[in-house]
Formats: structure tokens, C-alpha cells, sequence
């Protein structure tokens, strides 16, 4: 078959296979171009899905009679003139494919007009068949009507599935937008009846933070009532925007949201991050749930790596990387029980974050400081008990035989025999004090407004395994050499890896060396994991080097997890157990170190440790006041 051009139509409609998968692709496209005409009302009017009729009109700037041509030609816009234009994209849309390419496989008019003109002109398409532009009465702004869609191409349309599920997708990408964008106001009617109204106020979120109404209309009240709200910058980088506390989580990620310079995107490095964030303190399987914005220079991400632009490629990948996982790491950090609420906001110090109370749905805000040297166990013994290590797990903090606060209450000034206000008393620490035991394994406090409960094994559990942490990374990786030498055959990339990044390995705990063009004799090994499967280990980490290089959140991020996987399990079995009978003293020290040590709102598996009941609450379970 001799080499030809296709026809325009023909083009079109293969562009279309790209961005226009489905109704939603073309509620999408239609609605970032009336964004970027400067909208500030869209209305969306469907019929069976979208499948039959997208209507979308918008109060934005307006397109010139003479230009109505142009903008269903192919590769022309507004919004790029050079490539230092397409470096920096700074709009929604830029590549001038959308129109044509959803006029092609459709029934399409278009019409508008400016402020500045007399009356509307439009245009109409027919499967790609154009007409002439003819003057219309219309409102400032802009109409785009699509009928039909894929009428002309039955094998298209075959592959859509039924009117709720194609309308679901629509619904789905409407509340993604009204996230990034609450001082627009979105309405939404299907088959001619109103369904929903996003009402536009404050400003765009990269102008400053969602409001708490739109957060809470988008995603729900439990999502709104269970946030931590995060806002760093550092490195010419802005992170900000809400992460869910672990002990909200969900099946799926559904509720994960990522925008880069209010663009919505998918984008694997970030998603990787978040989840080493969280690696801590979930349930294996569980997602995290949060809306994210991070800001940077437009220059420094390329947003023209996808037709659809889901996707973005940045610039400084591993730098990115590095300042989410950080940012999100430390916020979460803050997950301690009874923390103090509040948004901080800061510029490369610390993350902000603040939140309801675990299970509680209440804020909590005291007067009152964790003290800095928490009692039990102190850092130098289980420093001690890690240095003993040969790699066989031991316990690392106090048996059941011993007492939990080995400082005794006395070490943060005050005592168990102290009685409790008779009313409501604001220098009550966040945990309150112990009262009782509940059948060997719950904790019950008194609060300044109500009762707290606490799991003790749980929070236990946290405790030890922090202390665990902090003394192995104030050791250091120590290293236990191999009696012989174990040869491991790996493919020459993978030796060219290990030969290069050599240093890496070393201060992650692995003496490397080549001994041929596919194969590396292991010499030392990380101490701590010397009786798991290392050479696996070495595997991975080689695979990670390859991906990643020598950044932190590679090779590091991987034998950190191994290692505080032994360090949980230590932990766990260190920890007090149930039916384990408690002094208040050995309460009371027990609700001292969770004030104080971080994460310490949910054990090392990610249940809660602690559950929060108002005095409201319990007032409601016995009907007083009514």
C-alpha cells in the first residue's frame, strides 16, 4: 500500500481515541478551557450520561466570530506561541487537539461571544463536517454542545458502560475539580433535573488553602473531622492541603487526590512517597486518604507528557520525592495521643499539622507540655538492648514482671495519689489521669471535659518501638561480617550497580565487591538483620539503586523497613500484655510516654491506642438534659 496523508477527519478521530475515552474525557477538556477563559460559574447540562448530550456553558472571556474556525482546528491555541511558552505552561489546557478531536466524533456547536461584541456567533460540526459561523443571541461567554457522542464511530461507543457509571466518572471528576477550584461555582443537571451545585467562594487553592466547607461537601464529614492540615515550603517547593490521621484509611484510593499547580495529576513517585510516609502507621493493605497540593516553578515540570495530561514528569524527581515523604513523615510524626490542634503554617521548619482528636471527632487544646524526658523506658536502655542484638529478636522494653515507668512519677512532678478536681480543670494533661483498669486490658482517664481509653498493649507497643528506633539510629548501621563470603550471581547491570554505588551500600550495612562481570561477593552484612533472608535484601536494594540512584528514599527507605519490621515485632513482644494488672502510678506513667512519643496515636499495625468520650457524649447515652 503506497504511503499517503489521511484525511483531516481521519486524524481527528485518532486524536479523539487518545483524549476523548469517555463522557467524562469531554466534560473534562470543555471545562479547563472555560476555566482558563476565566470562569466563574460553569453550568454542565448532560442527558444518559453524557452519552447523548454535554452541554457546557460558562460566563469566562468569549472567543471572536473570526476565531470560531481556529478553535476547532488542530494544534491551534491561545495559550502557547513558542517553546518557552510550552516550558513554563502555567494554564489547564495548551495543546489545541480537545476540539477537534471531540467535534470529530460527535454532533458539535459551538458558539460565544465577548464583552466587547454585540450578539454571539456560533459554529456547528457534524462528524467533522464544518460549517459556516452565523451570528446567534448569547449571554457573554461561552456554549459547547456535544450530541451524540462516537455516533460515528459504533465501535467507540460500544465500549461505554451504562448511564449511572458514565455519569459516576463525570461526578467523579467534578468533585476532583471543586477541590482545586472552590471560588468557582459548578452546577450540574442530568436528564433536565438539577443534580448538583458546587457554590463558588473564596479563591483558587494555589492563591491560598481550601475551605473547610468545600473539604468537608467533596469528601464527607468523617473525612473533614479525621484531617491533619499541612503547609511547608522549602526549596522552592510548597506542599499544603490535609492528609488523613491512620485511623482513618480506606480500602482502595479513592480518596487520594494529588494536584501540581492546581493541575490534577497521577504521579507514581508522589503516590510512593505518601505511602512510605504512612508505612508506619497503617494496616497492611490500607490506603491513606488526602488531598494534596504542591507548587512549584512550572518550568520545573513538564506537563506535556500525556494527551489527556494526567501525568507530569518533574525535573528534580528524587528532590521531590524527598520533600513530600519529609513533609508528611513529620506531620504524621505529630500523630501523638492527646496532641494539641492547630495549623501551623511554616516556611522550611517544621510541617503544621493539626486535626481532630483520634476517634473522638473533638479538638483537644491544653495548656499543658509533654515533658521533654518521657519516663519507662529511657532511650540509653533500649540503646543498650539494641547494641546486645546478634540479630535474635529480645525484648526491649519492660517484662511483665517489672514496673512500666522505671523514673517513677515522681520524674514529671506529679503523683498518683493526687486527687482529681472536683470540677473541670484546664491544667489537666491532654491524657487526663488514670482511674481504673478495665479487664486487664483498657486504661480508663479522666479528662478535663470527659473519659479517655486507652489501649494498653497498643500503646505500649508504640512506645517501645520508638525508643527501638531512636537507639538504633543513634548507633548507627553496625555491621557483622560474614564467617565466608556469600557469592551471589546477579546480572551485570546489577553488578554495574554495585560496583558504583559501593558507598551506598556501605553505609546502608553491606560490604560489596565485584568478583566477576556477573557476580558480587557479600562480605559484612547489617547486623540487626543478619538472620532474615539478606541476600534477597541486597537484591532489592541493588533494584532499588538502579531506580533511584543513591537517593534517601531508594535503597535507604528499603532496608529501613526490613529493619523496623524486626524492631515492631521486638516491640510487640516487649510490650505489656493483657490481663497484666497495673498500679495507677504504672497508669499514669504509661499516659505520660503516649503524650509524649510520636505516632503514639495508633500501634505499630495501625490500630488506634486511644478513643475519646465527651462528657456530651455520654450525657447523650443516658438521655440526660432531654
Amino acid at each position: 500500500m503506497p504511503i499517503r496523508p489521511l484525511p483531516d477527519t481521519l486524524i481527528n478521530q485518532i486524536a479523539a481515541g487518545e483524549v476523548v475515552e469517555r463522557p467524562a474525557s469531554v466534560v473534562k477538556e470543555l471545562v479547563e478551557n472555560a476555566l482558563d477563559a476565566g470562569a466563574t460559574r460553569v453550568d454542565i447540562d448532560l442527558e444518559e450520561g453524557g452519552v447523548r448530550l454535554i452541554r457546557i456553558r460558562d460566563d469566562g472571556a468569549g472567543i471572536p466570530p473570526d476565531e470560531l474556525p481556529l478553535a476547532i482546528s488542530r494544534h491551534a491555541t491561545s495559550k502557547i506561541a513558542s517553546l518557552d511558552d510550552l516550558e513554563g505552561v502555567g494554564t489547564l489546557g495548551f495543546r489545541g487537539e480537545a476540539l477537534p478531536s471531540i467535534a470529530s466524533v460527535s454532533r458539535f456547536a459551538l458558539t460565544s461571544r465577548r464583552r466587547d461584541a454585540e450578539h454571539g456567533a456560533a459554529i456547528e460540526v457534524d462528524g467533522g463536517r464544518v460549517g459556516a459561523v452565523e451570528p446567534r443571541p448569547h449571554p457573554v461567554g461561552t456554549t459547547v454542545e456535544v450530541r451524540e457522542l462516537f455516533f460515528n464511530v459504533p465501535a467507540r461507543r460500544k465500549f461505554l458502560k451504562a448511564e449511572r457509571t458514565e455519569l459516576g466518572h463525570i461526578e467523579d471528576w467534578l468533585r476532583q475539580l471543586a477541590l482545586a477550584r472552590p471560588d468557582v461555582e459548578l452546577r450540574v443537571s442530568h436528564n433536565g433535573r438539577p443534580s448538583r451545585r458546587w457554590k463558588g467562594e473564596g479563591s483558587p487553592v494555589n492563591g491560598g488553602l481550601l475551605s473547610d466547607a468545600r473539604l468537608h461537601e467533596a469528601l464527607g464529614e468523617e473525612f473533614a473531622r479525621n484531617v491533619l492540615r499541612v503547609d511547608h515550603a522549602a526549596a522552592g517547593l510548597r506542599l499544603h492541603g490535609w492528609i488523613a490521621q491512620p485511623a482513618y484509611n480506606r480500602a482502595s484510593a479513592d480518596q487520594q487526590f494529588l494536584y501540581v499547580n492546581g493541575r490534577a495529576v497521577r504521579d507514581r513517585s508522589v503516590a510512593h512517597a505518601v505511602k512510605q510516609a504512612y508505612a508506619d502507621v497503617l494496616f497492611h493493605g490500607r490506603q491513606p486518604a488526602y488531598v494534596l497540593f504542591l507548587e512549584l516553578d512550572p518550568r520545573r515540570v513538564d506537563v506535556n507528557v500525556h494527551p489527556a495530561k494526567h501525568e507530569v514528569r518533574f525535573r528534580d524527581a528524587r528532590l521531590i520525592h524527598d520533600f513530600v515523604y519529609r513533609t508528611l513523615h513529620e506531620a504524621l510524626a505529630e500523630t501523638r495521643a492527646g496532641a494539641v490542634s492547630g495549623a501551623v503554617a511554616s516556611s522550611g521548619g517544621a510541617t503544621g499539622a493539626s486535626g481532630a482528636a483520634a476517634l473522638g471527632g473533638g479538638s483537644l487544646g491544653y495548656g499543658w507540655a509533654a515533658p521533654q524526658a518521657p519516663l519507662g523506658l529511657p532511650v540509653a536502655e533500649a540503646r543498650a538492648a539494641y547494641a546486645a542484638l546478634d540479630g535474635a529478636p529480645a525484648p526491649a522494653v519492660n517484662d511483665d514482671s517489672g514496673p512500666l515507668g522505671a523514673g517513677g512519677p515522681a520524674a514529671t512532678g506529679w503523683s498518683a495519689d493526687r486527687p482529681l478536681p472536683a470540677s473541670p480543670d484546664a491544667s489537666l494533661p491532654p491524657l487526663g489521669y488514670a482511674i481504673a483498669q478495665l479487664h486487664g486490658i483498657y486504661i480508663l482517664a479522666e479528662t478535663v471535659d470527659g473519659l479517655i481509653v486507652v489501649d494498653m498493649h497498643a500503646a505500649h507497643e508504640r512506645i517501645g518501638y520508638e525508643k527501638l528506633k531512636a537507639a538504633h539510629d543513634g548507633e548507627g548501621v553496625r555491621t557483622q561480617p560474614l564467617l565466608v563470603p556469600a557469592t551471589l550471581a546477579v546480572s551485570e547491570r546489577e553488578a554495574d550497580a554495585a560496583e558504583r554505588e559501593a558507598a551506598t551500600l556501605a553505609e546502608l550495612g553491606f560490604e560489596v565487591t565485584r568478583s566477576g562481570p556477573q557476580a558480587l561477593a557479600l562480605r559484612s552484612v547489617p547486623a540487626l538483620l543478619a538472620h532474615g533472608d539478606v541476600e534477597a535484601l541486597l537484591r532489592d536494594v541493588l533494584a532499588d539503586l538502579r531506580e533511584h540512584g543513591d537517593a534517601p528514599m531508594g535503597a535507604g527507605r528499603r532496608v529501613a523497613a526490613v529493619r523496623d519490621e524486626l524492631l515492631a515485632t521486638m516491640a510487640c513482644h516487649g510490650a505489656v500484655r493483657a490481663n497484666r494488672r497495673l498500679s495507677l502510678p504504672e497508669m499514669n506513667a504509661l499516659l505520660r510516654e503516649m503524650e509524649a512519643t510520636e505516632r503514639s496515636g495508633q500501634c505499630n499495625h495501625g490500630r488506634p491506642t486511644w478513643a475519646r468520650f465527651t462528657l456530651h457524649d455520654i450525657d447523650r447515652w443516658f438521655l440526660r438534659g432531654r
